[in-house]
């Protein structure tokens, strides 16, 4: 029976452990090999409201201060996912995946996938592409790890698609259970509209870690995020069965966090379903995809003066 108290220092007895603080200090009391999972997405250094932008190499030497502690406890059959997006600096972009990776990879961990989370809204540049991507960088301890692909599965593409020669010819060639995710995964962020919306400005979507906690643990495991914000990565890890231990220096944010692993523990967790199609403004109506008259308009006028400049730029070089 699933127990909805959720204790503010660790220990193994515990179901549910949220501490509010430097997430080193929760990571010294916990004892080596003992988390099966470790998934976060990390503060990146760019200034926002939780956190304070500093130096590069400062933050790096910072994030593998933690990362080390993290394959400390982490056990040895156990996954390591760190959710990462760009650094940007007047203008200039660094990868943080390829600039952490260094920490991951001189500790003897493996790089089993760099999963890319591919979502539709965010800041619109200017001056260089709008991104539209973060990436999960997906380690194990060792060669002998947890994965149940069974439970990830998605839809068939071409579910009645049968072999049509040798031995097999005439019987179904899809998995019944439905095929493999792949490493490019198209999730919806947490933006204004949507169900999970809380006041953290990056919030992780739960069924982007419920995917990780399926597939990486088993119930019962323990599953921690040194990061965990308002606690989307523990209400999942709650939601499915499985041990939660989490540290955040917010107390606005542990509160909600706080309110969100009771809810996951409860089953009344407010999340966007997993494998839910994504939204598709056609279906909702003309009124999203067809153009203003007025902007119709306009854009018509300045086809027809690119059109004349353009007739004029020829007449012009053929004098």
């Amino acid at each position: 029976m699933r127990s909805s108290a959720i204790s503010s220092s660790f220990s193994a007895s515990e179901q549910a452990v949220l501490f509010e603080g430097d997430c080193l200090k929760l990571l010294s009391k916990i004892p080596d090999n003992s988390m099966r999972l470790v998934v976060t997405s990390p503060p990146y250094n760019l200034g926002k409201s939780y956190e304070r932008k500093g130096d590069l190499d400062k933050y790096l030497a910072w994030q593998d201060e933690v990362i080390a502690e993290c394959i400390r406890v982490l056990h040895p059959e156990g996954s390591i996912c760190w959710q990462v997006g760009n650094y940007v600096h007047d203008g200039a972009i660094v990868p943080l995946d390829i600039a952490l990776y260094p920490s991951f990879a001189q500790r003897g961990l493996k790089l089993r996938n760099r999963i890319v989370w591919h979502f539709e809204h965010g800041l619109h540049c200017t001056r260089r592409l709008s991104g539209r991507h973060e990436t999960i960088l997906w380690f194990t301890k060792s060669d002998r790890y947890l994965f149940d692909l069974d439970s990830i599965r998605v839809p068939q593409k071409y579910p009645g698609k049968k072999h049509f020669k040798g031995p097999k010819a005439g019987q179904y060639s899809c998995n019944p259970l439905g095929k493999n995710p792949g490493d490019v995964w198209v999730i919806p962020n947490v933006k204004n509209n949507h169900v999970e919306k809380t006041l953290h400005p990056c919030q992780f979507p739960v069924e982007l870690v419920e995917r990780l906690v399926l597939s990486m643990t088993k119930e019962g495991d323990w599953v921690l995020d040194p990061f965990a914000g308002v606690g989307s990565s523990l209400a999942a890890a709650l939601k499915h069965g499985r041990r939660a231990a989490g540290a955040e220096l917010l107390p606005e944010y542990c509160k909600i966090a706080r309110e969100r692993m009771q809810q996951g523990t409860g089953g009344l967790l407010k999340s966007r379903p997993m494998n839910q199609p994504v939204y598709d403004p056609a279906k909702a109506g003309r009124s999203l995809t067809t153009y203003p008259t007025t902007q119709i308009e306009t854009a018509k006028q300045l086809r027809l003066l690119d059109s004349g400049k353009k007739k004029y730029e020829v007449a012009h070089e053929d004098c």
